[in-house]
């Protein structure tokens, strides 16, 4: 009886069927990289932002985000109990007002999602401006709070806080901006006045013809609130460039200053003004 022949190809023998030489049972570095991605590929370097620190996902900021407007609002909510019904009210007036003009359009499953957007939008600003006024509300009175005011200014303003002071805790911060010179002085009428006629006899020599101007932060005669002293600076004319900002901004460094150790966010009690207010306070 035949032999059936065997249809496999037999394994190769002798040198030809090895491997190269120290190759079994190891493999070398370059190998391993390749068998799970390119080798001698270094990996991405993260992107940075403006800041120089690496770029977060959009996931990450938008919690991030969230977490300080809770925040806010649960700061907000201790001072003013009556922020929820004040949002509220805000939300179902808008929401009525818009949902009516549907009804009248014939319209109103149309308008339903602007009457929700517009009344969520409206809720927002409230607790933005009761936010602001909260944030007021605890600095105001405090040493450093003009300074605290001014540091969150939106725009390119140049806040040098506490050049110039007393031991009364009478303090006078420098704004540079478009404007020119902005010499901010709270505390005491009298001793305030005396320290910003000090600082122009010691910036006269420096500043040349740069309009300078003088705020005295109070509630009385021709003072300014602090409520108010953003606006107050930021609606004084534009008097300078870019460039004449900058240029001045290299002389008053080398006049150099005298700081005075000044709270960044003073509040009652020693606490510190949270990052989330001021962000509140800048949208608001």
């Amino acid at each position: 009886m035949a032999r059936s022949r065997s249809t496999d190809s037999p394994a190769p023998t002798g040198k030809a069927g090895r491997g190269p030489a120290g190759a079994s049972g190891r493999h070398t570095g370059a190998t391993a990289v390749g068998a799970t991605g390119k080798p001698g590929k270094a990996p991405k370097a993260p992107k940075l932002g403006k800041d120089g620190k690496p770029k977060g996902s959009r996931l990450a900021k938008l919690k991030g985000q969230a977490g300080m407007m809770r925040q806010a609002y649960t700061l907000t909510y201790k001072n003013d109990p009556k922020l929820p019904w004040a949002m509220l009210i805000a939300f179902v007036v808008v929401f009525a007002v818009v949902e009516l003009i549907g009804v009248l359009l014939s319209s109103p499953l149309i308008f339903l999602p602007f009457a929700v957007l517009f009344g969520l939008l409206a809720a927002l600003i409230v607790f933005g401006r009761r936010a602001q006024g909260s944030a007021y509300k605890q600095v105001e009175g405090q040493p450093g709070a003009a300074s605290w005011v001014l540091e969150g200014m939106r725009g390119d303003w140049r806040v040098s806080s506490g050049v110039a002071g007393t031991r009364e805790l009478d303090a006078l911060h420098r704004v540079l901006g478009r404007p020119g010179i902005i010499l901010v002085g709270e505390g005491n009428t009298q001793r305030v006045r005396g320290l910003i006629a000090a600082e122009k006899r010691r910036m006269a020599k420096v500043v040349g013809d740069t309009p300078i101007y003088d705020v005295v932060v109070g509630d009385g005669e021709g003072q300014v609130p602090l409520k108010k002293l953003s606006t107050h600076v930021m609606k004084l004319p534009r008097n300078l460039d870019g460039a004449e900002v900058n240029s001045l901004g290299k002389r008053m460094a080398a006049l150099g200053t005298q700081r005075l150790p000044m709270p960044g966010g003073p509040l009652p009690g020693g606490r510190q003004m949270s990052v989330s207010q001021r962000q509140v306070r800048r949208r608001g």
